[in-house]
């Protein structure tokens, strides 16, 4: 299907929302100002109900169709910015020294407010239609805390997607895969504890120093030696922090870093091996180990019949040659994994374009995407509640 002549029409309106937005970042659950705008603008649709302070400050718009009683589909966008100082040069660039969106979370927004204007005038559908605006995707599990505050049975949702823009993927064009499509994304610390000591009397210490570089290159061990290789687990320490002195053997170093997988008996895996080599390392060397394991985003695991659907809809939009329906999954995290863990669903990608990378300075969301994304998110809901 060609984009809809109502949905090109809106698209200046869309860019003006989404310049304005990206000009005012706000980070975490401290969306305040995103949210009343995203207020505002329901209520200027005229959208049948808004449900308010689902996880602080997520948003639930509620617009109910013309066609009859049905089931409610959930269509979710992300609305927090970064912490990063913006170099992208463009005239609507942050206007708050520290904050951009480097993410698209502004596109992601005004997408579905598009969306929403357009599904209010036509309702051409049975059932209900859910539009989640959340805070706190970037690292505050936003999603989580607006499953704890009730929003599927507040809303009665039934089915749950999710669309994000993706710089490198045509503009135009779409990627979808069934199963796991993000990663899990979990968080250690090691503290390696032993006797510090001169440096030139290493015998009178216990050099937690290369104790901790046993633990650093045991670590690479998981993946390489204890997991089938065509299967997805990365480990990465990205912290190391021992000593003062040049001449000070520690009496402490501290090993941090991530772990990501696709597949939760590889998280299990991971999390237990790495307690077993710090221990058994840390006793090696007469010290001992300790370890603080932080689970955050699980896998996002995209249904099978949800994701077929989403695929066809793109494919009306885009054409059959634009969509990829065994994208590669992504390393990266998204905490939309847990509203499919409750509910089913699916998650999308959408073209950004040739454009800077997700959580870089110089990023900006492609204008060009949006008479697709929003083309997709009408369909989409009009295909479920047919």
């Amino acid at each position: 299907m060609p984009i809809l002549n109502s949905l090109n029409e809106m698209h200046p309106e869309i860019t003006q929302w989404r310049r304005e937005l990206h000009q005012n970042p706000e980070l975490q659950y401290d969306v305040f100002e995103t949210a009343k705008f995203v207020q505002a603008k329901l209520k200027e649709f005229g959208v049948d109900e808004i449900i308010t302070g689902l996880g602080k400050t997520g948003v639930v718009g509620i617009i109910k169709g013309n066609l009859g009683e049905g089931k409610t589909v959930g269509l979710r966008a992300d609305m927090d910015a970064l912490p990063i100082e913006e170099i992208s040069g463009k005239p609507w660039a942050s206007k708050t020294s520290g904050k951009m969106h480097a993410c698209g979370h502004d596109g992601h927004t005004s997408m579905l407010l598009g969306a929403a204007k357009h599904l209010t005038q036509t309702r051409n559908f049975k059932g209900s239609i859910a539009l989640i605006f959340q805070p706190a995707e970037e690292g505050g599990a936003g999603a989580k805390a607006m499953l704890d505050d009730g929003m599927l049975e507040k809303a009665s949702i039934d089915e749950v997607y999710a669309m994000h823009n993706m710089p490198g993927i045509p503009v135009g064009e779409f990627a979808i895969c069934s199963g796991a499509i993000w990663a899990s994304t979990d968080e250690f610390e090691i503290t390696l504890t032993g006797r510090g000591g001169h440096a030139a009397y290493p015998h009178t210490a216990t050099d937690t120093i290369v104790a901790g570089a046993n633990v650093v290159t045991a670590l690479q061990t998981v993946a390489s030696r204890n997991t089938n290789p065509i299967e997805s687990l990365v480990i990465s320490v990205t912290k190391f922090h021992a000593g003062t002195a040049m001449n000070v053997l520690p009496e402490q170093a501290v090993i941090s870093g991530t772990i990501r997988t696709l597949k939760n008996e590889l998280r299990d895996l991971a999390e237990t091996r790495l307690k077993g080599i710090a221990d058994n390392i840390a006793a090696t060397y007469d010290m001992k180990a300790e370890v603080h394991y932080k689970r955050n985003y699980p896998v996002t695991v995209n249904h099978d019949a949800q994701t077929e659907l989403a695929a066809d809809v793109a494919t009306e939009i885009a054409g059959p040659d634009k969509v990829d329906r065994k994208a590669n999954p992504n390393m990266g995290a998204e905490d939309f994994s847990y509203m499919l863990e409750q509910r089913p669903g699916t998650y999308i990608m959408v073209g950004n374009g040739d454009t800077p990378a997700l959580h870089n300075a110089a990023y900006d969301f492609n204008d060009e995407a949006i008479p697709y994304g929003v083309s997709y998110w009408v369909k989409l809901a009009e295909r479920v509640l047919a």
